[in-house]
């Protein structure tokens, strides 16, 4: 019978607790899941985090930059990543978001993770949210 692999909760410096019982991320041997990220800039000490811009542009930068700090924070870069899935608040973005997205992506060294985009309803004032699943190794 071979050891248990531990399973281990990924939380960057600059995240806050998540609202629920969950992680920011989580890796279980080279498996490494980020959960749904949003805009959120770094909050400060006891103040509820928020969004860090009314725009596509500005939420989605702070958005894709939060899912690299959970998969920094795992051994993970984006090399790694094998599915992107992202949640839109309105289908009028679709465009604008894979115009930022392809610019966000450029120097990627790897081949380009799979992606799903889907509709949502997200907290006021948030467009875009984004989760990761990397394979590291």
């Amino acid at each position: 019978m071979t050891g248990k692999t531990e399973k281990t909760a990924l939380t960057p410096a600059t995240h806050t607790a998540p609202p629920a019982k969950f992680s920011h991320g989580v890796r279980k041997g080279n498996i490494l899941q980020v959960a749904g990220q949003v805009g959120f800039g770094p909050a400060a000490e006891g103040q509820a985090p928020t969004p860090v811009g009314p725009g596509l542009r500005e939420q989605t930068l702070q958005t894709l930059a939060n899912v690299k700090a959970v998969l920094e924070e795992g051994g993970a870069r984006w090399e790694d990543v094998v599915m992107i899935r992202v949640y839109l608040t309105d289908t009028a973005h679709f465009a604008e978001f894979n115009e930022i997205y392809n610019e966000y992506f450029a120097d990627l060294t790897e081949v380009p993770a799979a992606r799903t985009t889907v509709y949502v309803g997200l907290p006021a004032g948030l467009l875009v949210e984004i989760d990761a699943l990397a394979v590291l190794g």
